[in-house]
């Protein structure tokens, strides 16, 4: 057995029948001192040699990287290659997506590892969203038990930051998205003649469709992702732990009143958009179509039934409702690290608008017969 000598310079030599002849230590710290020459010698290397490491002294991650470059990302033919060298080379193959030599590639089974993965995944948030949304109904009934113990403040400081903290940006994009509608709709409508109808479009549009979808993907982007956040920070740093050393109930502390104070806010956010949406879209119809604002607002209850706004703030309040779950739901999965926060919360906004853009579908088909003249 060769002795061992601390920082031997690492060396690359081609033999006579084309073997590759390492030898020396193959680490950042001898590697550091002729990188550039050790790349090129390595470029020049035919991709189909074979590669012997009797003489390789020591052999880190940065020169099992290094060698692993070389080789294209592909095992090739090695002689004298120790376990622990083989191991940091399989690691090093690992990290950079080859998890067998040989360049495996992607097939049946690897795809049904995936899809099963997946379904598990899904099954695992199924369960804690089930869990966490029985847990809110027994909170309930405990509270009705004992009404001294309602977290009001709680509720109270969540409808504040959710929903009055929210009122300018909802504004401003239901305004804005009122002008766009009502512009485009005044093109269509002129070529016609049936300018009077524009009313029939905002109204409906906006007060059963537009309003709810629309106040649900701002709410969920913005108070939404911040639930999951407060939760994931929370959870971080431990604090949800100290509430469940102290006794104290983190469902009912934390959870309920994000879900009590999004479900009752949310509709109040609804009939607040839409109001907006529909004076910008007045004002795009008064420029284009010349529209009085008397006769919009005595046509308007006549072409939109009032069951239209009650469908409308049913949306709203489960849409709240949901939104705050799933919100919740991924904050008390965050692990304590700062990526899976990141990852749960992205997770809970595309999540969120997914679940709301699914519910609307499932209204539109239960209420295709209220409310719409026909």
């Amino acid at each position: 057995m060769a002795e061992h000598r601390p920082g031997a310079e690492p060396a690359i030599r081609v033999a006579a029948d084309g073997k590759v002849l390492l030898a020396g230590d193959w680490t950042l710290r001898a590697l550091s001192t002729d990188l550039p020459d050790l790349r090129a010698q390595l470029a020049q290397v035919p991709s189909a040699a074979r590669w012997d490491f009797t003489a390789v002294q020591r052999l880190d991650s940065f020169g099992a990287a290094l060698l692993w470059h070389a080789w294209k990302r592909r095992w090739p033919i090695v002689e004298g290659l120790g376990e622990a060298q083989r191991r940091v080379i399989g690691r090093v193959a690992a990290s950079s997506g080859q998890l067998r030599p040989g360049g495996a590639r992607f097939g049946v089974v690897d795809a049904i590892i995936l899809l099963g993965g997946a379904l598990l995944g899904f099954r695992s948030h199924a369960l804690g969203f089930i869990a966490l949304f029985g847990q809110i109904f027994l909170d309930l009934a405990h509270l009705l038990r004992y009404p001294r113990e309602w977290p009001l403040r709680e509720v109270s400081a969540n409808i504040h930051k959710v929903g009055v903290k929210a009122m300018p940006v909802t504004a401003l994009v239901g305004f804005l998205i009122g002008v766009v509608l009502s512009y485009l709709s005044a093109l269509q409508l002129k070529i016609f003649g049936a300018d009077i109808f524009i009313v029939n479009i905002l109204g409906l549009g906006i007060i059963r469709e537009l309003g709810p979808v629309l106040v649900s993907v701002l709410v969920a982007g913005r108070s939404g992702s911040a639930m999951t956040a407060q939760l994931g920070v929370m959870r971080v740093t431990e604090e949800i732990d100290a509430l469940a050393a102290m006794g104290i109930s983190r469902s009912l502390r934390l959870v309920l009143p994000k879900v009590l104070a999004l479900t009752l806010a949310m509709p109040l956010l609804v009939l607040w958009t839409s109001a907006v949406a529909l004076l910008g879209g007045w004002v795009s119809a008064r420029l284009e179509l010349d529209l009085s604002l008397g006769f919009f607002v005595q046509t308007l209850p006549a072409v939109v039934p009032i069951s239209n706004l009650y469908i409308g703030l049913a949306k709203g309040a489960v849409f709240g409702f949901l939104i705050a779950l799933i919100a919740c739901h991924f904050g008390l999965r965050v692990r304590p690290n700062t990526e899976s926060l990141s990852v749960n919360t992205t997770a809970s906004v595309v999540t969120a608008i997914t679940m709301v853009i699914l519910a609307d579908a499932v209204f539109a088909i239960a209420t295709r017969s209220i409310g719409v003249p026909t």
